[in-house]
């Protein structure tokens, strides 16, 4: 067997254990050492090497990770996982080259961050499902995110990965030294100051209605008013216990997206039932819904439209970021006529322009749907618009016991840190959840269980250095991993195959710190 050969089971382990640091098994420090284990199998490799192995560890991580997608089709879990991989091979084929260098564990980190970046925004919007930082909503350096976002996240995860590997083969005491080092970024992480002084602190209601079916089932039509119908069961069910004492009077209260696939601008009953909702409780409501586009009738839009009580709906926010195949669907004359199930999507969703930031009893609350979470700018840029607290809604009905849940729980954990914002979460069936803005989890409602969260949480004002920083950490890395890869390129490439089973090289360079 060749060296190159007997390096495939290594990266075949760092994808699994890559995913497994994801929900919902969500065991973080598997993280690193998936990056280490793929590090190691790349280095010293020929670019064409690493690629490949690359690949093959980002085909096993994704088809993992989005097992979930398989409700949706085999040939779409597939298809998927196949584009994300060929991420991975990039990044193993930049990480062969950059370990030629002088430093290459900070060159390692940086590769990461740069591939994530770019993966995140092409093409069509990106896809930045599998970042190495989603992994770590409960690792101890999630206060890091306050400092410098998901990026930062990633270049820990990935430089701890590739410490390791140079740690260990620098000999054992420059091993410790290093493991060491490793240890303590956490501990130094969590010294990190978060967020700013609380401007109010409202009562926030999240519904959870649940649904008659999951699945692709979700989307029949017969079944929209019964999800309608249970959250309005459940906004009464609060009123009572409010009435009788059992839970605090809300100050604003956010129903999921979908919670009404009845357009109520058009259907006259869903508007009676959110308005005889939102008397009740006597709160705004923030009610996630389909509404036909008013600019373009053959479109719809998926929103987030606050109900208030006496005066009905008023301010709206638009999803900015539709999700392509599933919310719409790029060259939709020649692709329906080969794959059926786009008929599932009889009319596409289109894009809103604004940041969602909605006025509740005086409250900016930043509204931010489904898949959106993944996206740092539709975040950043509800916050840097004003939002003073962070409402996901979402539906996740179609992929029900699969892990997409919890996934993004996760990741509505980490944006609280990121921003310095309280941040809920409200799911038609789970799951639901409430977070302060350092990321403590303060209510939760798990798949399948129709009920309500009430909680006091802070709003703020202030911008985390994160939020200021905006994409130029992205953009610093990216350039800066161009710049490597070709001083890399340019090295003699005639490196001496290692084989896996020692970790020592014969290229005594490389290992200079």
């Amino acid at each position: 067997m060749s060296n190159a050969r007997r390096a495939v089971p290594w990266a075949v382990a760092a994808g699994l254990l890559l995913a497994l640091s994801f929900p919902p098994v969500g065991w973080w420090p598997l993280g690193i050492a998936g990056v280490a284990l793929l590090t190691w199998a790349c280095q010293g490799r020929r670019l064409r090497g690493g690629i490949g192995l690359g690949l093959l560890c980002g085909l096993v991580l994704f088809l993992v990770l989005i097992r979930w997608l398989t409700v949706v089709g085999l040939d779409a879990w597939l298809m998927l996982s196949g584009y994300s991989a060929l991420w991975l091979g990039v990044a193993g084929g930049a990480t062969a080259l950059v370990t030629r260098l002088r430093g290459w564990p900070l060159w390692v980190a940086v590769v990461w961050v740069a591939q994530e970046a770019l993966r995140d925004r092409i093409p069509l919007g990106g896809w930045p499902w599998g970042r190495l930082a989603f992994g770590q909503a409960d690792a101890p350096w999630l206060p890091a995110a306050w400092g410098g976002g998901t990026p930062l996240l990633t270049f820990l995860v990935a430089l701890s990965g590739a410490l390791v590997v140079w740690g260990l083969q620098a000999r054992l005491r420059m091993a410790v030294a290093v493991l060491v080092a490793v240890a303590l970024l956490p501990w130094l992480a969590s010294l990190l100051p978060g967020g700013s002084p609380p401007t109010g602190q409202p009562v926030v209601a999240v519904i959870q209605g649940d649904v008659p079916a999951t699945g692709l089932g979700f989307a029949v039509a017969g079944q929209r008013r019964e999800v309608l119908d249970n959250h309005v069961r459940q906004t009464l069910a609060l009123a009572e216990e409010v009435r009788l004492g059992r839970q605090p009077q809300p100050d604003l209260v956010i129903w999921p997206e979908n919670a009404s696939d009845l357009d109520p601008y058009r259907e006259s009953d869903a508007a009676r039932a959110i308005a005889a909702a939102a008397r009740a409780i006597d709160a705004p409501l923030l009610v996630g819904a389909v509404v036909t586009n008013p600019t373009d009738p053959t479109t719809v839009l998926n929103v987030g439209i606050v109900w208030d009580p006496a005066t009905g709906p008023g301010a709206r926010y638009a999803k900015r970021h539709p999700v392509p195949f599933g919310e719409y669907i790029p060259l939709r004359g020649l692709l329906t006529r080969f794959i059926g199930r786009f008929a599932l999507i009889p009319r596409d969703f289109a894009a809103g322009t604004a940041a969602g930031v909605l006025p509740m009893a005086g409250i900016p609350v930043g509204d931010v749907i489904c898949f959106e979470v993944a996206y740092d700018d539709v975040v950043r840029d509800v916050v840097n618009a004003g939002a003073q607290i962070l409402a996901v809604q979402t539906n996740n009905a179609t992929y029900t016991g699969g892990g997409q849940s919890e996934q993004q729980v996760a990741m509505a954990r980490l944006r609280a840190v990121e921003t310095g914002r309280a941040t809920v979460v409200a799911a038609t069936n789970g799951i639901s959840a409430q977070f302060l803005p350092d990321g403590t989890p303060v209510g939760w409602l798990p798949e399948g269980v129709a009920g309500f969260l009430v909680a006091s949480l802070p709003t703020a004002a202030g911008l985390s250095p994160a939020v200021v920083l905006g994409g130029w950490p992205e953009g610093a890395a990216v350039l800066a991993a161009a710049v490597v890869v070709v001083i890399g390129l340019r090295r003699d490439p005639g490196l001496i195959p290692r084989s896996p089973g020692t970790l020592e090289r014969p290229d005594e360079e490389g290992m200079q710190g």
